[in-house]
């Protein structure tokens, strides 16, 4: 203000316009954009992946040679001593690991025993005492941690899985690495959102009540998984595990300990960069008639199976002698279902892929193709065609073996069910199917005791024939006929299996309408094959002999979990639960205790105002003599 000719003047409301304190609103802005932006960087350093490394395997260097076994099996250091580590223990038993494409020794390792297991068990449940509490910060660090060493040595982790299994490196990488990717992302992505708590609903008579859902880690969790795919098999389970906050022991397939302890090494080195206890993850490597003492500990809270319907069924025995809960995936016959019209070309690569994906050693895979009699014919001579041009064969070669490794199709596991296959396949052609490419082993021309199965086409086959009903899990390719789509449902449906089901068509939505919603199975792809394991976000299992229980997706993350449900009251300083003088012990009268309840019950629940006005008529008249 100033002073003039003796009179004050105050300043005209213009005058702050120009005045400094405008400056303090950027200012605040910017302050407060500089604290969002260091905690910003402060959260990304707390959540960004710790990089490591571990030994590459040189079983799968482009030097790598071995001994080559001529009777390649678990036990087959019982028949050739040389074969046991140059320091083996007296008394233990041993398993042998070899490559079932080249019959190379990989090494023979000791089986755990008895006390080996519940060794392992004590350890996982002592590192989880202080992981249970680990914050969610915590735990994305560990998977975004594993999923950066994934995906840089994805050519390194196809080739431990080819080695040990026999697949090719396209195999392994869209079964072990794709999909193992895709839960990692989904966990770190969705994980927390699933698991923290959860706010329910309540109704009228409750209202000044508030509920929440907690999932907190059930402690020690097992899983028995399959040799199939021996990646993504062991992470799966561990990686969803960890991620409620248990321990996890893991008990692998005797017929891949070489592939599997080198990655259950990748996990817990993750977990060691991290901070975290690596003995948070077990492995456990035996024989099947030694695993009882993890399907009956104590202490192990939940088991998920992978595998046979013969064992599963073992396991849940076992695991019922402690009450402990069971997730069953037994494997299936999945059909895919080709409607009439359907463009034969447009989706014949995706059937191929479907039926012979990991040599047919596919759980999801596609193992009957059934086809309207309108499209028969092409289908089948397509096929044929197309299979007939598969090469089998190593992905891990050496070019000094004489051979190109370009291969389509790997080995199998094993030569064990061999026989059986071919049994089946002769029985088949007995009673009227055509075998017009495959139907046997086959006898590599290098890697002669290597496990090879000729890619089979069997066409007009019997829906009731054993080809039809079991699970062959091998490079088989069933072919069947139909004339209506009741008939092609029946087919479906006509198996012990309902794991997962493809529908094939030109109109989608006749696809789902006609047929998908028909099917008893677990999952569907409309147009496509298996696709919904490649979204973590989807429950996976199926029905009827399959299994039951699901993993993956919010489903088989929360059974992970113990769920407690907590109620509190919504305005503790106003309203809370206090028992009317007609219900307090010792009851007063029968009479107006019933009259009380009834009349409550009336006014929240029956049918009309009329009638509720009543109630709470009679409700009040009770409360106050």
């Amino acid at each position: 203000m100033r002073y003039d000719d003796d009179r004050l003047h105050y300043p005209d409301i213009d005058d702050y316009d120009n005045d400094g304190p405008g400056i303090l609103y950027p200012m605040t802005i910017f302050f407060a954009l500089g604290i969002w932006l260091v905690f910003q960087r402060y959260q990304s350093m707390r959540n960004r992946a710790v990089p490591f490394r571990i030994r590459v395997p040189e079983q799968i260097g482009p030097d790598f040679q071995a001994l080559k076994l001529d009777e390649p099996s678990i036990d087959a250091h019982l028949r050739d001593p040389s074969l046991l580590p140059p320091v083996h223990l007296q008394g233990r038993r041993y398993i042998t690991c070899y490559d079932p494409a080249t019959t190379w020794h990989l090494g023979t390792y000791v089986a755990d025993n008895a006390d080996d297991i519940t060794h392992k068990i004590r350890l996982a449940a002592a590192a989880q005492e202080s992981w249970r509490t680990s914050s969610f910060a915590d735990r994305r660090k560990v998977v975004r941690s594993l999923k950066k060493w994934l995906v840089d040595n994805q050519e390194t982790c196809a080739k431990v899985a080819a080695r040990d299994t026999g697949k090719t490196l396209l195999d392994a990488a869209l079964g072990e690495i794709l999909t193992t990717a895709s839960k990692m992302d989904w966990l770190v992505r969705n994980g927390e959102y699933y698991l923290k708590p959860e706010s329910r609903g309540t109704n009228w008579m409750l209202l000044y009540k508030k509920a929440r859902v907690h999932y907190e880690p059930l402690g020690v969790v097992a899983a028995i998984v399959s040799w199939n795919y021996p990646l993504h098999n062991v992470f799966s389970p561990v990686l969803a595990a960890i991620f409620a906050g248990n321990a996890c022991v893991v008990k692998c397939s005797e017929s891949v300990v070489w592939s599997t302890q080198w990655y259950v090494s990748a996990i817990k080195e993750a977990l060691r960069v991290c901070g975290q206890n690596p003995e948070l993850v077990q492995l456990v490597c035996c024989y099947p008639e030694d695993a009882e003492a993890l399907t009956k500990s104590a202490w192990i809270r939940h088991l998920t199976f992978i595998g046979s319907e013969e064992v599963g069924r073992k396991v849940v025995l076992a695991a019922a002698e402690q009450l402990t809960p069971v997730t069953l995936e037994l494997g299936g016959k999945d059909p895919a279902i080709v409607m009439p019209s359907t463009d034969i070309k447009q989706y014949e690569s995706v059937w191929m892929r479907g039926l012979f994906q990991n040599a047919g050693q596919n759980c999801i895979g596609i193992e009957r193709l059934i086809v309207h009699s309108s499209q028969y014919d092409e289908v089948y001579a397509n096929i044929v065609e197309r299979t007939k041009q598969l090469r089998l064969g190593s992905a891990l070669s050496q070019p000094q073996d004489g051979f190109v490794p370009t291969v389509d199709c790997g080995a199998m596991i094993n030569h064990e069910r061999f026989q059986d296959l071919e049994r089946v396949l002769e029985a088949a052609e007995n009673h009227g199917a055509i075998v017009d490419v495959g139907g046997k082993r086959w006898k590599h021309p290098y890697l002669e005791h290597g496990a090879y199965f000729s890619p089979t086409v069997v066409g007009n086959v019997d829906p009731q024939s054993e080809l039809a009903q079991r699970e062959m899990f091998a490079p088989i390719a069933a072919i069947m006929k139909y004339d209506t789509l009741e008939e092609a449902i029946e087919i479906a449906n006509g198996t012990r299996y309902g794991l997962g089901a493809s529908v094939f068509g030109p109109d989608q939505e006749k696809c789902v309408e006609l047929v998908a919603k028909h099917l008893h199975c677990g999952m569907v792809s409309i147009n496509d094959f298996a696709v919904f394991y490649l979204n973590q976000d989807l429950p996976f299992g199926g029905v009827k002999m399959s299994g039951y229980g699901r993993f993956g997706g919010p489903e088989g993350l929360r059974a992970l979990t113990s769920t407690k449900v907590i109620v509190v009251d919504r305005w503790p300083w106003l309203i809370q639960t206090s028992i009317p003088k007609p219900l307090d012990y010792p009851i007063r009268s029968i009479a107006l205790s019933w009259q009380f309840v009834s009349g409550l019950i009336g006014f929240f629940y029956a049918e009309g105002w009329r009638t509720r006005l009543e109630s709470l008529m009679e409700l009040i008249d009770a409360a106050r003599k």
